[in-house]
């Protein structure tokens, strides 16, 4: 039975490939696999940095992958909050609907 395919292959395999296994190696088969942070911490930081830096279109992804490694909607809900004083109300009020959305597929 073949393996499936990751959110990158899937996004973006066929375009470019390497990037792909780039993302699933590299990014998520070692960085994400180090000791020092749990994935739950990883996926606040990476949150975080996708909201300051209004990355939006890869946050439903990590939004949904905080979620998976124990994020509470609570506590992603609080740090939005609290980034719209850091990164921007712009940022931040675009992360909620997005968090929205993820919140409403879920429960779909």
């Amino acid at each position: 039975m073949p393996e499936k395919e990751s959110a990158a292959q899937q996004a973006i395999g066929d375009i470019t490939p390497k990037l792909a296994d780039l993302t699933d190696q590299v990014l998520f088969g070692d960085v994400w696999e180090r000791d020092g942070l749990s994935p739950r911490d990883r996926s606040l930081v990476t949150v975080t940095a996708l909201i300051a830096l209004y990355r939006s279109d890869q946050l439903g992804f990590h939004l949904r992958l905080a979620l998976e490694n124990g994020l509470s909607r609570t506590e992603l809900s609080e740090a939005i909050t609290h980034l719209a004083f850091c990164t921007g109300w712009p940022n931040a009020m675009g992360a909620a609907a997005r968090l929205k959305a993820v919140l409403d597929a879920a429960q779909d």
